[in-house]
């Protein structure tokens, strides 16, 4: 396998490209002006031989300097080597303040693309690539930002309403001594109910804390897929069934991969729960796998409403949900598929999502 350029390798080998170039240039802007002042000079005197010329102050200055040719020759180049390396000098010093220029706005990037000298373009269509990728991180970061800010606003309101009902059914419990065993009962499973509920928004603010200022590590071993999505399809049962879905699932008996047992859950859990909000009723998800050459390829598919094309090539970003809408009971905080692709892409994988008529599917490749 051939070694991977690094773009720092490209970029010196550009660097010396363009100083042999330089050298190169000033070099025979020297030979230049030296075969010039020679052929010049000869030409002179070649011309002056064939004239007839008269006693005058021209005459003696042009017998002066064909006695001090060698001299006069030797100053004339030195005066236009002085000119020569001063421009050839001054050239790059003119690069180096655009170049300075541009770095400094490249700090801080505009719209404006940059511009530099003719000589200096594959280094100008570099510098207005990191800007224009500047550009899109600052925007996707304010974006994803407002999105978390956005969340927690929710998620904050949505942590009264629970805490609401939990606090009002435990004071008319505390009120009320003497209330009847079934209406206990009640009062009991429904604050159960809620303080469940609190407890999973309280969860989301942890993921979101999580995400944000933790590094993801791996604990490697090898685990049986096969065995894990069997347990993890049979856990999710009772949520399905409470959504009039069923799980079917096409494995080979054993599907062998090095990976985190417990990282690796936490995808296929996200996979599945997504399925669970996004799946139509009486409908089934399927989870396929096989083993291809060097990697294990992986299938979560349901039925659901067919997802638009921008929407899918954001699927995979921080805080961002399908349901648009404001409350945070029909999902999650929009972190499940961001995590789930961190995690795929640490295992050095690839996680991605595709929508067809009304079947989604998400392909996850490991290697073996």
């Amino acid at each position: 396998m051939s070694r991977r350029e690094h773009p720092g390798d490209a970029f010196s080998a550009r660097s010396r490209r363009r100083a042999v170039r330089a050298w190169g240039a000033y070099l025979l802007a020297l030979l230049g002006w030296v075969f010039a002042v020679v052929a010049i000079a000869l030409l002179g005197i070649i011309v002056c031989a064939g004239m007839i010329w008269q006693p005058s102050p021209l005459y003696y200055f042009l017998q002066w300097v064909r006695e001090y040719i060698v001299l006069c020759c030797t100053a004339v180049v030195l005066m236009g080597w002085i000119w020569i390396s001063y421009y050839f000098i001054s050239k790059p010093i003119k690069q180096l303040d655009a170049l300075a220029g541009a770095a400094e706005r490249l700090s801080k990037p505009d719209e404006e693309p940059i511009q530099l000298p003719p000589s200096l373009e594959d280094l100008a269509i570099q510098l207005n690539t990191a800007r224009e990728r500047a550009l899109r991180d600052a925007r996707a970061a304010r974006e994803a930002e407002q999105r978390k800010n956005d969340l927690i606003v929710y998620l904050a309101h949505d942590l009264k309403t629970p805490l609401t009902s939990v606090i009002g059914y435990l004071t008319l419990l505390r009120d009320e001594p003497q209330v009847s065993p079934e209406t206990r009962a009640k009062y009991t499973g429904i604050a159960l109910e809620k303080a469940e509920r609190l407890e999973e928004l309280i969860n989301e603010f942890f993921d979101i804390t999580r995400f944000n200022l933790s590094h993801l590590e791996l604990e490697l071993q090898p685990v049986d897929l096969t065995r894990m999505l069997e347990q993890i399809a049979s856990e999710f049962g009772p949520i399905l069934a409470e959504k009039e879905l069923q799980c079917r699932l096409d494995l080979p008996p054993k599907l062998v991969c090095s990976c985190d047992p417990n990282k690796l859950a936490r995808v296929f859990d996200n996979l599945l729960r997504n399925a669970s909000y996004y799946s139509l009723p009486d409908s089934t998800v399927d989870i396929a796998g096989r083993q291809e050459e060097g990697e294990i390829v992986l299938t979560f598919s349901n039925a659901g409403k067919a997802i638009p094309q921008e929407k899918l090539d954001r699927i995979f970003e921080q805080f961002f949900r399908l349901d648009s809408s404001r409350a945070t009971r029909t999902g999650g905080a929009g972190l499940g598929l961001a995590i789930a692709r961190e995690i795929v892409a640490l295992h050095g994988g690839t996680i991605r999502a595709d929508s067809a008529g009304d079947r989604i599917t998400f392909t996850l490749r490991l290697p073996v």
